[in-house]
C-alpha cells in the first residue's frame, strides 16, 4: 500500500501506533513495525535511561540498525525534555513524533540530526504552525482520542478535512480510529494514514496492566469523558477517581484543587499498576468497539483486511 505516509516513514502500511504513556514499550513498538506499520515508543512515561533501554531492545527485535523503522513519541511538556532530545540524537532514532508543545523548539535540531519529525495537532491553526516550524508530517487528533486532548473538542471527522485544507504535508488521522472502516473514512476525508492508540493500548504487547485492559474491553458508549480542562484536558474512564474529579469540576473547583486531586503518579497507578478505582484510566471513546486483547501484528492485519473489504464495497456503489 503506497501513500505519502508509507513513503515518508518507509513502511508497508500507513498505520502508526500511538506513543502512549505506560503502554508503548519496546514490545509493542517492535510488534507494530514488524507487521509493516510504524511502532512508536512512548517516552512520556520513561526516564532517559529507561528510554535508552527500550530503544536498544526495539532495534534488536527489528534486526538492528538496518532493520525495520520505528519511532519515539516525545511530549514537549515532559520535565526531562532536554535530556530526552539529547538521547534521541545520540541514539540516531530515525523518526520522532512530538506533541503537547511548540514544535519550533526542537524540530530544526532534530532534522539537522537526520531525523524525520511529525507533530501532533488538534486544529488547522496549529497544523500551519507545525508546517512553518519545518516538520515533515502532522498528526491531526480529534477529541475522541484517549489521554490528553485539545481544548476545543473538535471531532476527528471535522478536523481532518480542515487540516487537509490547511497543509499539504503528509497527514495522519488520529482519535477514534481502530478499524479498517475507520481508516478508510479518515483517508476519504484527506488523511494519508492513521495513528491508532486505543486498540494498540489494549493489545497483547502493550505494557498496560492486564486489569486495565480487561476493564477497557468491557466499556460501552459514554463510559469515557473528557475532563480536567482547567489543567490539561484528558479523556478518562468513569470510575471512583473520575467521579471525584467530576464533582469538583461541577462546583467550580480551581486549578490548585484539581492539581492536588490529581496528585502524582495517577496515570501510572491506573494504567500500569491496574488500580481501577483510584487510578487515572486514560482510553479513547473507540474502546467500546474493542472486545478482546489481540497481538499487535494481528491488529495491523485485521485493519488492512477490513480496509480493503470496505474499499471494495464502496467502489461497487452506483452513482
Amino acid at each position: 500500500m503506497k501513500t505519502t505516509v508509507t513513503e515518508l516513514f518507509k513502511i508497508e502500511y500507513p498505520i502508526v501506533s500511538g506513543g502512549m504513556v505506560w503502554c508503548s514499550g519496546w514490545r509493542l513498538a517492535a510488534a507494530v513495525s514488524a507487521a509493516g506499520g510504524l511502532g512508536l515508543l512512548g517516552a512520556g512515561s520513561m526516564h532517559p535511561e529507561t528510554l535508552a533501554e527500550h530503544i536498544a531492545k526495539t532495534r534488536q527485535a527489528l534486526g538492528g540498525n538496518g532493520g525495520r523503522p520505528f519511532g519515539v513519541n516525545v511530549p514537549l511538556f515532559y520535565p526531562e525534555i532536554d535530556a530526552l532530545i539529547d538521547l534521541l540524537i545520540a541514539e540516531r532514532v530515525p523518526i520522532v513524533f512530538t506533541s503537547g508543545g511548540n514544535p519550533a523548539l526542537y524540530t530544526e535540531r532534530l532534522k539537522a540530526a537526520g531525523m524525520t519529525v511529525a507533530h501532533v495537532v488538534a486544529s488547522a491553526r496549529f497544523a500551519r504552525k507545525a508546517e512553518a516550524a519545518g516538520v515533515d508530517a502532522v498528526v491531526a487528533e480529534g477529541f475522541e482520542a484517549g489521554g490528553h486532548n485539545g481544548r476545543d473538542e473538535i471531532t476527528t471527522m471535522t478536523l481532518i478535512p480542515q487540516v487537509r485544507e490547511a497543509t499539504r504535508l503528509p497527514l495522519l488521522a488520529a482519535g477514534g480510529i481502530a478499524t479498517g472502516r475507520g481508516m478508510l473514512a479518515a483517508m476519504a476525508l484527506g488523511a494519508d494514514g492513521v495513528q491508532v492508540g486505543t486498540r494498540f493500548a489494549l493489545s497483547a504487547e502493550s505494557s498496560a496492566h492486564e486489569a486495565f485492559k480487561a476493564r477497557c474491553t468491557t466499556l460501552s458508549e459514554g463510559d469515557t469523558m473528557l475532563c480536567l480542562k482547567k489543567l490539561s484536558p484528558v479523556r478518562l474512564v468513569k470510575n471512583e477517581f473520575y467521579a471525584r474529579v467530576a464533582e469538583a469540576e461541577a462546583r467550580g473547583a480551581g486549578v490548585e484543587e484539581l492539581r492536588e486531586l490529581l496528585g502524582a503518579r495517577r496515570s501510572k497507578r491506573g494504567i500500569f499498576e491496574g488500580d481501577l478505582a483510584e487510578g487515572e484510566l486514560e482510553i479513547g471513546q473507540v474502546a467500546s468497539l474493542v472486545r478482546r486483547v489481540e497481538p499487535a501484528g494481528e491488529i495491523v492485519r485485521e485493519i488492512i483486511t477490513e480496509f480493503r473489504t470496505a474499499r471494495e464495497e464502496v467502489q461497487r456503489w452506483e452513482i
